[in-house]
């Protein structure tokens, strides 16, 4: 198994048993029996099955079109590879989530990640498999591989993972950081680069008037930086009171997993529908 992948398997299990310890992390607020059965299936199908299928088919696609091009960049400048890998996998991972958030066909394949009504490391690779088959950075990544910049993708994974996986994790490492007064003017850089919990945990608050939810902004993975420089960032040093998704029917098991195999379910329980007319009638008013 490559160092890197232990890494990350450290880093995932590291941040689970501060949960385990402090906040419970296989029992969260308001869970239910389907969201054990979708991380569990989305994360073993994406880490055994997607993620190597696209790095075989990338290099196989890239060998059969451009055969003379494979370790072309296996001697670039090691800071211009990781500002490739920034703009070809989290710049375009940061258009896709914006994306999925603007049209409704595509949300139906992120829906999953949302549908949790909690924070935990169990989020991280929680998604309909199609959303990632179809994720552009990864398909990028791969490709970058190929040219040769394998060397660095190992260590950018890396980190790129202890910043996602700390970002969804419900212990806040941020939280006694704000509260450290001279430490104010390093956080202030901090949540402005990278996503921290506080950053990401508002872009999945489940109500919208509650002031530290940003659901249709902040959604940097590994930069927070961009949301900042295309107007999408909202920064409280705070924490939503709930999360999960606002004023949609629940998503059934088979639509998180493997939508639009599996249709969207329409109904919306009568003890939504009250909330959904409000704001329904917010939208007119606005």
């Amino acid at each position: 198994m490559p160092a890197s992948s232990i890494a990350i398997i450290g880093i995932y299990f590291g941040f689970a048993i501060l949960e385990l310890f402090r906040t419970n992390l296989f029992v969260k607020a308001e869970q239910t029996r389907d969201d054990g059965i979708v991380e569990v299936l989305s994360m073993v199908i994406l880490l055994a099955i997607t993620q190597p299928a696209i790095v075989l088919g990338t290099a196989a696609l890239a060998n059969w079109l451009v055969p003379q091009w494979a370790g072309a960049l296996a001697n670039l400048n090691v800071f211009a590879a990781i500002l490739l890998f920034l703009v070809c996998d989290d710049l375009t991972q940061y258009w896709w989530h914006r994306l999925s958030h603007s049209y409704h066909w595509l949300y139906n394949l992120h829906r999953a990640h949302h549908n949790g009504r909690y924070m935990s490391v169990r989020l991280t690779y929680r998604n309909n498999i199609i959303y990632y088959a179809m994720m552009p950075g990864i398909w990028l990544s791969g490709f970058l591989v190929f040219f040769g910049l394998g060397w660095v993708y190992a260590g950018y994974i890396v980190v790129k993972m202890l910043v996602i996986i700390g970002a969804h994790s419900d212990v806040a490492w941020d939280r006694p950081l704000y509260r450290i007064k001279w430490l104010s003017p390093v956080m202030w850089l901090v949540e402005r680069t990278i996503s921290t919990p506080a950053t990401h945990h508002a872009h999945h608050g489940r109500h919208a008037d509650d002031p530290a939810v940003n659901y249709k902004g902040n959604y940097g993975n590994l930069l927070f930086f961009w949301d900042v420089l295309f107007g999408t960032a909202k920064i409280t040093r705070t924490y939503p009171q709930s999360y999960g998704v606002e004023g949609l029917a629940p998503a059934t098991l088979g639509q998180q997993l493997l939508w639009p195999i599996f249709p969207e379910n329409k109904a919306i329980p009568e003890e939504e529908e009250g909330e959904v007319a409000a704001l329904e009638q917010e939208g007119a008013a606005a």
